[in-house]
């Protein structure tokens, strides 16, 4: 993908209520229609975050899952219908989100990440946006982009509850805030239930901040965590600093 220096007219046009934004130019259009996005996850985050990545103008999505649409997948992963089910769920996502924006380009990866893997994905890729179900994952995706240096943007929902953090290697990562309890809390949709809101905010939330991050340079949630409650309807933003004695972020550049 070459970079783009000005955008079509039928982009502005497409784009124009964001461009009219004081504080979203046409630089910061072009910005995000330069830039490189891996999303881990097409599922309950992945389904909304994509979509709303794609219609604000994203450059590049590669977009990675190994699963298969099922019945209980289409109450809140809202890219796929009836008739999908079955169907590798990257395969039907890059389809229909190229159908909302023909300027994107989309890369479908059907696969399961492994540490093998993680580097030639990250390659080129400016922001990657995490929405997998589990903390062995997370870490292990983590790593890769502390190893990389790509900013990471995770995000999890369970229930009516979800958080978000933003992550540059440089000012901590996922381990310096979780620690060691990173296996404490193995609940997954599958087993505790997930109301189908919880995943659009928490994605919406995490569209948001990349958004933010790729088009402006901005990033409210570096060393952050936000935390959201679906059944009281609040959310607070706790801070959290790196941990020098990290063995991902802080071991020696060999």
């Amino acid at each position: 993908m070459l970079p783009k220096s000005q955008l079509t007219n039928s982009e502005l046009l497409r784009y124009s209520r964001q461009i009219l934004l004081p504080e979203w130019d046409m630089d910061a259009q072009l910005k995000l229609a330069n830039a490189r996005v891996l999303m881990i996850g097409a599922g309950g985050l992945g389904n909304p975050a994509a979509q709303i990545l794609v219609r604000a103008g994203l450059g590049f999505l590669r977009l990675v899952d190994f699963d298969s649409i099922e019945e209980s997948n289409l109450q809140r992963q809202f890219l796929f219908q009836s008739s999908d089910v079955g169907l590798p769920k990257v395969e039907v996502a890059v389809r229909e989100l190229q159908k909302i924006n023909p300027w994107t380009t989309l890369e479908a990866v059907d696969l399961k990440i492994d540490v093998d893997h993680l580097p030639e994905l990250l390659a080129d890729i400016d922001l990657v946006l995490d929405g997998s179900d589990n903390f062995a994952t997370r870490d292990m995706i983590n790593q890769a982009c502390v190893q990389a240096n790509v900013p990471l943007l995770s995000a999890a929902a369970i229930g009516l509850e979800g958080q978000i953090a933003f992550f540059q290697p440089e000012q901590g990562c996922y381990r310096c805030l979780f620690g060691n309890g990173l296996n404490d809390d193995t609940r997954q949709c599958a087993e505790s239930g997930v109301l189908a809101s919880t995943t659009a905010v928490i994605a919406s939330l995490q569209a948001h901040h990349a958004l933010l991050y790729l088009g402006l340079g901005q990033a409210p949630l570096a060393n952050r965590l936000l935390v959201w409650n679906g059944i009281t309807m609040q959310q607070r933003v706790l801070k959290f600093a790196k941990d020098h004695s990290c063995p991902i972020c802080s071991r020696p550049v060999s």
